[in-house]
């Protein structure tokens, strides 16, 4: 039978919709690697400045030498400062609002807030792009992305970081050990040798970003030990797992 109006038939207009006021999260990728580096008081807010700089100590004093009486010493200066220099980078999420929009979403008939809720699902949208960002090369839109982990650690330790070409300054290059080929017996020699060259006294890794195929075979290694937290550093609490290799956190 015809009704006045094709949207409201007698049903929809004798009974409401069961709309909650929170909506579900479908888009939002929680990070380890990002929530990590925030919990941990990695993410620091820069008010200014031409260019970002981060010193360097890159060499020991060539000069110390073991002497008796009047010997001569060595007065030569030795060049043992620098710096690490990185460009600016821009982002940015648009969150509009008509005013008819917010008229509308207003009253005792708004179910959520509109504003807020579009603001909500902005932050998390930075969030995530920051996050992909983070593991990058730096080269999308013409290289004004940031460079995340792919940039900083290459597969043979050479490249150019914050304008020091790791191929001539050899202090600047990153520790790698290839992983192709690995298995579950291996993969544990295979990290041991790589931590070994990453550990300085008591300046040693804290955590171990890992690939799924990679980090099944440790978690496979590791089958008999049963050597896992699920709440090491807040991952578990956050929804990350995390292994255990020496004094570091194992995360995929």
């Amino acid at each position: 039978m015809a009704t006045p109006s094709a949207t409201f038939s007698e049903i929809v207009t004798t009974t409401l919709r069961e709309h909650p006021a929170l909506f579900s999260d479908n888009m939002s990728n929680h990070n380890a690697l990002h929530g990590r580096m925030a919990a941990k008081g990695k993410k620091v807010l820069i008010d200014g400045g031409y260019e970002i700089v981060r010193n360097l100590e890159y060499a020991e004093n060539d000069t110390y030498q073991r002497y008796s009486g009047y010997e001569t010493l060595n007065i030569a200066a030795s060049d043992v400062l620098s710096a690490a220099k990185y460009d600016w980078k821009q982002a940015a999420v648009n969150v509009t609002a008509s005013g008819l929009e917010m008229r509308r979403n207003s009253g005792k008939n708004q179910i959520a807030n509109l504003v807020k809720s579009r603001l909500k699902v902005a932050m998390k949208t930075a969030v995530n792009n920051m996050t992909s960002d983070m593991y990058s090369a730096g080269t999308a839109d013409g290289g004004k992305q940031i460079g995340g982990l792919q940039q900083i650690l290459t597969q043979d330790g050479t490249g150019t970081v914050g304008g020091i070409n790791s191929s001539t300054w050899s202090f600047w290059a990153n520790q790698f050990k290839d992983g192709a080929g690995a298995t579950a017996a291996t993969i544990k020699n295979r990290m041991h040798e790589l931590w070994l060259s990453c550990v300085r006294g008591t300046d040693r890794p804290d955590l171990i970003m890992s690939s799924n195929e990679l980090y099944t075979l440790f978690w496979e290694s590791l089958t008999d030990l049963q050597r896992y937290t699920s709440d090491a550093g807040g991952e578990g609490t956050a929804g990350f797992d995390s292994l255990k290799f020496i004094t570091a956190d194992v995360l995929h």
